[in-house]
Order: structure tokens, then C-alpha cells, then sequence
């Protein structure tokens, strides 16, 4: 059944508030036992929160835009009280569940949102320029523009959203996820304006999506505020093409739960300021990951934003002195094209070390290609952890052991090299295996491989 909102009072003139007209068709909708809430073409359609409910399809045709009001004091308020005021942990934007969201669903089996249409998070009515490089806010009021806490079975494909203030698609506590042919066109210098964060959820398949946002461009978390869900599980990513001012795809920050059976391939990463990160600050576990037949073109970005050009970089660092920040093993890298103002680079933990990451038919070519300064690596969040000032070799590693680099290459070009450094430069790394490798150090003066 076709629930058209504008047959539910929707003005649809991009001024007047439709809320109530959306919502009572998605309502009508769901209680006859399901359909499609339709936004028809050439319209726009102002409007404060509206909720998703079990077996509605919000379909957006093309030409269709749903926009965000300005005023988030007529939006929904799901998690009243849970605002992070207070929290002064480094690096955590959102330590509980949001406060504000523009489209929400809980415990809405089956729900999509669908269409060509366009979804537009009005960006600029909650945040502002502190630099020429940064757009930033508050961490709250900045509205989540998607939101959906505890739904299984869920689609949302085709669309488009845009111009987001924080964070974009959030699914906290989901099973079976397929988030397909989507675009996310953000602001490139709007911090926090993540693109797709699947959040303790399962069987998560994110295909052929386009994504361009000022932070992550997809990044997988257990966040402290959805621990009753679980670890993030299952997870494939797919044929996406991304570009972001932070890392196009990464684990954690906010990781007090698990992350298990990764597989990540056929990706063009560029643009970015990272490639892959995987950064463990918390108690949760990465293990069973795979990175296959990716591209990955980085350069660094203004100091504001966490990286320094690494196309992959893990890291397991303790967010605060008295918790142990989580494990990394068996993480495999196969068929990776990196072209970078930095190298790869592994940073383990005393007592701590990542273990069993294959690197097999990894490419590395390294050059200058920004203002900004080179020859550092980007440790924060994490107590005591900043920027290291250190020559950038193709593969810099330390505190990680069973780590194999088969058929693999590393080539320096340009004729800017004071800051870069050795192809391989390994420290605190047992049970290191090199075979096949081809590459020399960026300078005469230094050896192509050394191991302390």
C-alpha cells in the first residue's frame, strides 16, 4: 500500500513544519500491517523528527527532498538525559546513545528507507568555522540524522543524504542490515559528520556506496552506550568508493566491545587523510578481519583531524591509564595498491601487542604531496599518545609480533625525502617473517630494512 504524506496535510513548500503530516502516514502505514510512506518528486519537505516504525518503507522519489529543521527544539528527544555533559575523555563525541535524532526507529523490524530521493541534515544550522580547515559544534545539539536503535531485517538503498551536521547513518543493536547503493555527500571540513556507523550490530552488508564526509567515511564501533547489544559481527563491506578528511574506514574509536569477521574488498579509498585505520582505545577485541583488492591514495591533512596520511594503520593504545585498551589478531591485508604521504604503520602496547597480521601483495609507494609537515605518525586519542615525529618508512611496526609481509613492495619517489625513512623499520617484533620483498630506503645513508 502507497501512503502518500501529501494525502496526510504535507505542505511541502520547504517552510512549513510536515512532521505531523509524515508521521501520521508512516503510523497508518505501519498499523495496517506495512507500505510504503511516499514523499513525491519535486517537492521539499521541511521538517523536525519523525520515527520509523515496523514494516514502513520511507520512499523518497527521485527529486523528493526531506530536510532538516533548524529548530531542534521540535525534534524528538529518545534519550533524554543521556547528553555526555560532563564527560571529559578525549576523543568521544558520543559515549552514550544520542540525544537528538531526525529520522529514528527502535525495535522497528523490518523498516527501509528507500528512493532516489534526497535527505538533506541542514548541516549549517548546527555547526560553525573555527579554521579555514574546521567546521565544528558542540558535540550535542548536533542532531544524528539517521538513528536506528534495535531494528533487524532493515534496507535502506538508493538514496542520498547530505549536508550533516554529526554523525549520518548510526544502527545501534541491528541484525541483518543491507545498506546498498547509498551517497553521502557531507562537508568535508564538518568534523564528526561520519558517514555509516554500525554499532553493535550483525550481519552488516554495506554495498556500492558513494560517501564523502569531514570524519570517518564508514566506521565500524561498540560504543559504551549500546553494550546490551553485543559485538559488531559479521560485517562485509563492498565495491565503495570513499573519500574523508579523517579515515575512510575504521574500527573504533569507541570500542568497549568486540569486533568480529571483518571482510573488507573491491574499495577505491581516496583523497582521505587515512586509508584503513583500525584504533583500539577501549576493552574490545578485534580478531578475523580481511582487507582485499582495495585502493588507497592518502595525504595529510591540517593537524585537526586525527592522521597523517597512513593508507592502513592499527593501533591499540589505552584510552585512560586505569583500563586496558583492547587485543588486534589475525588481521590479513591482500592485494593493496597504497599511494601515501606516509607508510603503513602497526603501534601495539607494552603487554599488549598486536598479533598475526599478513601483509601479501602490498604495494607502497610514498611521496610528498601536501604543505603540511611529513615524517609523523598520528597516535591520539589515548593518554599520553600525540604526534610522533619520526621518518615515515613503508612499513614502520613495533610491539607487534607474527606479522608477515610476503610479495610486497615499497618505492619512495620525488625528490622531497628528508622526512622519509627505511622500507621497513620493525621494533619489539617477534616472529617477523619477510619473503619476497622488494624495496629500498628513501636516502642512500639509510638500510632498506632494519629491525631492532
Amino acid at each position: 500500500m502507497i501512503y502518500d504524506v501529501l494525502e496526510y496535510g504535507a505542505k511541502a513548500d520547504g517552510v512549513t513544519n510536515d512532521a505531523a503530516a509524515i508521521q501520521k502516514a508512516i503510523d497508518e502505514c505501519s498499523a495496517a500491517g506495512g507500505g510504503q510512506g511516499v514523499l513525491r518528486s519535486g517537492r521539499t519537505y521541511y521538517s523536525s523528527s519523525i520515527i520509523i516504525k515496523p514494516y514502513v518503507d520511507l520512499h523518497l522519489e527521485r527529486g523528493s527532498v526531506l530536510k532538516a529543521h533548524s529548530d531542534l527544539t521540535t525534534y524528538f528527544h529518545p534519550n533524554e538525559g543521556q547528553k555526555d555533559n560532563g564527560v571529559k575523555i578525549e576523543g568521544t563525541p558520543v559515549t552514550l546513545k544520542p540525544s537528538y535524532a531526525f529520522i529514528y526507529a527502535k525495535d522497528a523490524d523490518h523498516m527501509a528507507i528507500t528512493g532516489d530521493g534526497v535527505i538533506d541534515g541542514n548541516a549549517f544550522a548546527f555547526v560553525k568555522q573555527v579554521s579555514q580547515y574546521y567546521v565544528t559544534g558542540d558535540f550535542y545539539p548536533r542532531p544524528t540524522v539517521i538513528y536506528v536503535e534495535h531494528c533487524n531485517h532493515i534496507n535502506f538503498t538508493n538514496i542520498i543524504i547530505r549536508n550533516v551536521s554529526f554523525w549520518t547513518l548510526h544502527t545501534a543493536g541491528c541484525d541483518d542490515v543491507l545498506i546498498d547503493r547509498i551517497r553521502i555527500l557531507n562537508d568535508l571540513n564538518v568534523a564528526n559528520s561520519d558517514g555509516i556507523d554500525p554499532d553493535h550490530s550483525t550481519n552488516v552488508r554495506i554495498i556500492g556506496c558513494h560517501i564523502e564526509c569531514g570524519d570517518d567515511c564508514i566506521c565500524l564501533k561498540s560504543s559504551a552506550g549500546n553494550m546490551e547489544y553485543g559485538p559488531t559481527k559479521n560485517v562485509l563491506i563492498s565495491d565503495c568508493t570513499l573519500i574523508s578528511t579523517s579515515a575512510a574506514l575504521k574500527i573504533g574509536t569507541e570500542g568497549t566491545g568486540n569486533f568480529e569477521n571483518l571482510t573488507v574488498n573491491n574499495c577505491i579509498i581516496s583523497g582521505s587523510n587515512r586509508g584503513i585505520s583500525i584504533q583500539i582505545r577501549d576493552g574490545g577485541h578485534v580478531k578475523n578481519a580481511m582487507f582485499s583488492n582495495i585502493i588507497i591514495e592518502t595525504r595529510r591533512f591540517a593537524d585537526c583531524w586525527w592522521g597523517c596520511g597512513e593508507p592502513i594503520s592499527i593501533t591499540t593504545h589505552n584510552r585512560v591509564p586505569e583500563k586496558q585498551s583492547g587485543h588486534i589478531s589475525g588481521i590479513i591485508f591482500r592485494n593493496i595498491t597504497c599511494d601515501s604521504e606516509n607508510g603503513v604503520f602497526l603501534s601495539g602496547s607494552d603487554g599488549n601487542h598486536i598479533e598475526d597480521v599478513l601483509f601479501e601483495d602490498v604495494k607502497v609507494k610514498i611521496h610528498s604531496k601536501s604543505k603540511w609537515p611529513k615524517g609523523l605518525y598520528d597516535l591520539r586519542p589515548g593518554f599520553g599518545q600525540k604526534i610522533e615525529e619520526i621518518p615515515s618508512a613503508g612499513f614502520y611496526m613495533r610491539r607487534a609480533d607474527g606479522v608477515t609481509i610476503r610479495n610486497s613492495r615499497v618505492v619512495f619517489e620525488g625528490e622531497e625525502r628528508a622526512c622519509f625513512g627505511e622500507a621497513i623499520h620493525a621494533q619489539d617484533c617477534a616472529d617477523l617473517v619477510i619473503e619476497g620483498f622488494k624495496g629500498e630506503a628513501a636516502r642512500p645513508e639509510l638500510e632498506a630494512i632494519v629491525i631492532e
